[in-house]
């Protein structure tokens, strides 16, 4: 089951005609908003709660470039989690199954309240529990950045 599904709307597209490199943020931005409502942390969770979560790191690599009415569909892999941190990874693909894209993300969990990090709240984190987990570390993930030349 997707976490998240979407069509490209015109307004995403670019003068190359096809989904800007900005709108796959923001694609994957709703798909976090889909994780919190996943896990519990919709608009009413997060009131019950006074607990939210902040992006820290993201990194966002395209693979295939997306068009106009395509139909995306978002999905999310748990790579690590502490009390009040998660290590995931988003995948975006369409409806034939091939890579558009990917987002390695760095989630915290804050005390609305205060604004500081968090230890999850019980029922957040037994949510988290049942989310994909990754059984191998992916390829898509842990990736740095840099020419292959090696001249670092």
């Amino acid at each position: 089951m997707a976490l998240l599904e979407l069509k490209v709307p015109r307004e995403w597209v670019d003068y190359n005609g096809h989904m800007n490199d900005a709108e796959y943020a923001r694609a994957f931005s709703l798909g976090v908003e889909a994780l919190m409502e996943r896990i519990e942390l919709d608009a009413e969770g997060r009131q019950r709660h006074g607990y939210t979560i902040y992006t820290l790191e993201t990194h966002l690599c395209y693979r295939r470039a997306a068009h106009e009415g395509q139909a995306l569909c978002i999905d999310v892999t748990l790579l690590e989690r502490d009390a009040k941190r998660l290590h995931v990874l988003f995948t975006m693909q369409d409806t034939a199954g091939h890579l558009l894209a990917s987002s390695e993300q760095m989630l915290m969990g804050i005390d609305s309240l205060n604004g500081r990090p968090a230890p999850f709240p019980g029922a957040v984190d037994a949510a988290i529990d049942t989310l994909p987990q990754a059984d191998t570390w992916p390829e898509l993930a842990g990736r740095r950045i840099g020419l292959p030349s090696g001249n670092r």
